[in-house]
């Protein structure tokens, strides 16, 4: 609804008001300098944990202070919170097996290497082939079908069946969820397996060398729960011929008539495996300063300041994982407007609403700082009147800005169309309700109004290639007296706006990590995750009202245990095993409300 063509907003409001943001003399040079220190060598792509994003903290936090603004818990403009980091190898990583009665132990790292996402620990056992390691009820497969794996070791090959064949089910050369190595390790966590060993599906990529991926490469969930390795597929070819079975055959038969060839090894065949992983937990910082208003209320400017570091399992460019990632744009571009924001705005007379300036941590690990924030917040979020975010803002294309959010609030709309022909922008409102992968999103979450602004994805996006020199400074600070002159108006506005709820387009529960989901696939349930860390299960931030699960009677904060009789430990499974399942399958779910178990039966719905 336009409240301003109802005739509904403030007399304040008005077509001839300039305010001092349009006036603002934005500073290209020193923008793209922010920008050129942030994203330089020296950073090192600032990951989170890492001695480099510290130092980008300090650079923020003294430019906070040298524009006057007060820390925001009136101490420190350092919010501190803990992470844990990317893993490690340890020393101590073994793999050795029995084959009739004679052991054989494997070279580390170069005939095996775990995931790093797995879990890390001993584990045992016979072992057992399980194709692909794909249940899939839609394609009506499934290489678990009439095998017993509890407590057992399950090997499974990369890909999916019939990889080639354009007409497969599996979408041939496209691929599905299935192949996915998260969605391999939730199956056979629910199958019941000890451990997973990966090989190459060599049958198809004869072309190709028997190469293990890097450690750290692949994306996933922080610990899947279960071991997870792969291996050399010559070194286990052995155990096929001692079952009298050729690893070719079984893949040709596979591909050919879409049936299973699962089968367990001999009992005189057994591995011994002992996986050293190493995860450090960190302490990170938010950064934070205030610039006080006339009242206790404010609007909240933030940016996230973490990159991918040396690239690991979020890169876009898996051959130069090691590589620097410098984030110029994603979100060096961001943080930079923040501080420009800060300059400009701490230099205006004081307004009727103060603005709490933040720089977010732990961005790209899946919203960590600002999942943290809004659990710990300097000030109380009832009153936040917006929260305004700045995500990859540098590489403006023809004037357009993409803008999320618009919706969430009453008058945001209003605002945003009065404001914008100054500027000569063209602002795209194709996503109003505010979800999704970026730090507004946690501020949804609580119910405050956000306005998201980015300049859209492009090439180099999350890849050594996103360097300075690619930001459009002169754009980016166009934009900037934009954001400046709507923050102004929200600031001295008679009225603060209304949250408004709006459904996500993607409905929460489709969005894994920060750039590893498969969203909109499957049935309906309605939850929103809570990104942060400390939790064994799916913490949901949020639950959509009219949703399956708002009429189950599940709520925000609820955690989220088990779906279908199937243990959740992380939003990999939660998403899996979803994804299993038809609208209208009824489903019963268990959660921790306040720390008790509570058990709801929830009736999945087709995504509108």
């Amino acid at each position: 609804m336009n409240l301003w063509k109802l005739g509904l907003v403030p007399a304040f409001y008005s077509l001839s008001w300039t305010g001092f943001a349009a006036s603002a003399t934005f500073d290209p040079v020193a923008y793209l300098d922010d920008v050129k220190y942030l994203a330089s060598p020296a950073m090192k792509g600032r990951a989170t944990g890492s001695p480099e994003l510290e130092k980008a903290a300090a650079f923020i936090a003294t430019r906070f202070q040298g524009f006057g603004l007060k820390p925001a818990d009136g101490k420190s403009f350092y919010q501190a919170f803990e992470v844990t980091t990317n893993a490690r190898l340890g020393r101590a990583n073994r793999f050795r097996y029995v084959q009739n009665g004679r052991t054989t132990t494997l070279s580390f790292p170069e005939d095996f290497v775990p995931f790093n996402f797995s879990s890390a620990g001993k584990f045992s056992g016979p072992v057992v082939f399980v194709g692909y390691g794909i249940t899939a009820p839609e394609y009506n497969y499934d290489d678990y079908a009439g095998i017993d794996v509890k407590g057992k070791v399950v090997l499974m090959l990369q890909h999916e069946p019939q990889e080639f064949d354009e007409k497969s089910v599996f979408e041939g050369k496209n691929f599905t969820q299935h192949m996915q190595y998260s969605s391999k390790a939730s199956n056979a966590k629910i199958h019941g397996a000890a451990g997973v060993i990966l090989i190459k599906d060599r049958a198809n990529h004869r072309n190709e060398p028997d190469k293990l991926e890097p450690f750290g490469s692949t994306a996933g969930p922080a610990n899947a729960g279960i071991a997870f390795l792969q291996v050399e597929e010559a070194k286990v070819d052995g155990w096929f011929t001692d079952a009298g079975k050729s690893l070719d055959t079984l893949m040709a038969a596979i591909d050919e008539t879409l049936k299973p060839q699962s089968f367990a090894f001999p009992n005189s065949m057994t591995v011994d495996v002992t996986l050293d992983l190493e995860r450090a937990v960190k302490t990170v910082h938010n950064v934070a300063g205030y610039l006080p208003g006339e009242t206790d209320e404010y609007v909240v400017i933030g940016a996230h300041y973490d990159h991918l570091g040396l690239g690991e399992q979020y890169s876009l460019a898996p051959s130069l994982v090691g590589t620097i990632h410098p984030g110029a744009d994603d979100n060096a571009s961001g943080t930079a407007g923040v501080i420009e924001l800060a300059r400009e705005i701490s230099a205006e007379p004081k307004q009727k609403r103060g603005v709490l300036f933040v720089a977010f941590a732990g961005e790209e690990l899946g919203l960590l700082g600002s999942s943290f924030y809004v659990t710990h917040p300097d000030y109380p979020l009832a009153k936040a009147v917006t929260m305004i975010n700045l995500d990859m803002i540098g590489r403006i294309r023809n004037d357009m800005v993409y803008v999320g959010g618009a919706g969430t609030g009453s008058t945001l709309r209003s605002v945003l169309d009065r404001v914008t022909p100054k500027y000569g922008m063209h602002l795209d409102y194709s996503e109003t309700s505010g979800y999704g992968s970026s730090d507004h999103m946690e501020f949804v979450s609580k119910q405050v109004p956000v306005l998201f602004f980015f300049s859209g994805l492009h090439s180099d996006y999350h890849k050594p290639s996103d360097t300075w020199d690619k930001i459009d400074a002169p754009e980016a600070t166009k934009l900037l007296r934009l954001v400046a002159d709507v923050a102004d108006n929200l600031r001295d506005a008679a009225d603060r706006p209304l949250f408004v709820r709006i459904a996500p387009t993607t409905h929460g529960e489709g969005a894994v990590g920060s750039s590893s989901a498969v969203s909109g696939y499957g049935p309906y349930f309605g939850s929103v995750p809570d990104f942060g860390e400390g939790t064994n299960g799916v913490k949901f931030s949020d639950v959509t009202p009219g949703s399956p699960a708002a009429k189950a009677g599940l709520k925000a904060d609820d955690v989220m245990v088990e779906f279908d009789g199937k243990p959740i430990q992380n939003l990999y499974d939660f998403t899996y095993a979803l994804r299993a399942k038809m609208p209208g399958d009824a489903v019963r779910v268990k959660v921790l409300r306040a720390g008790k178990p509570f058990e709801v039966t929830v009736t999945l719905s087709q995504r509108r």
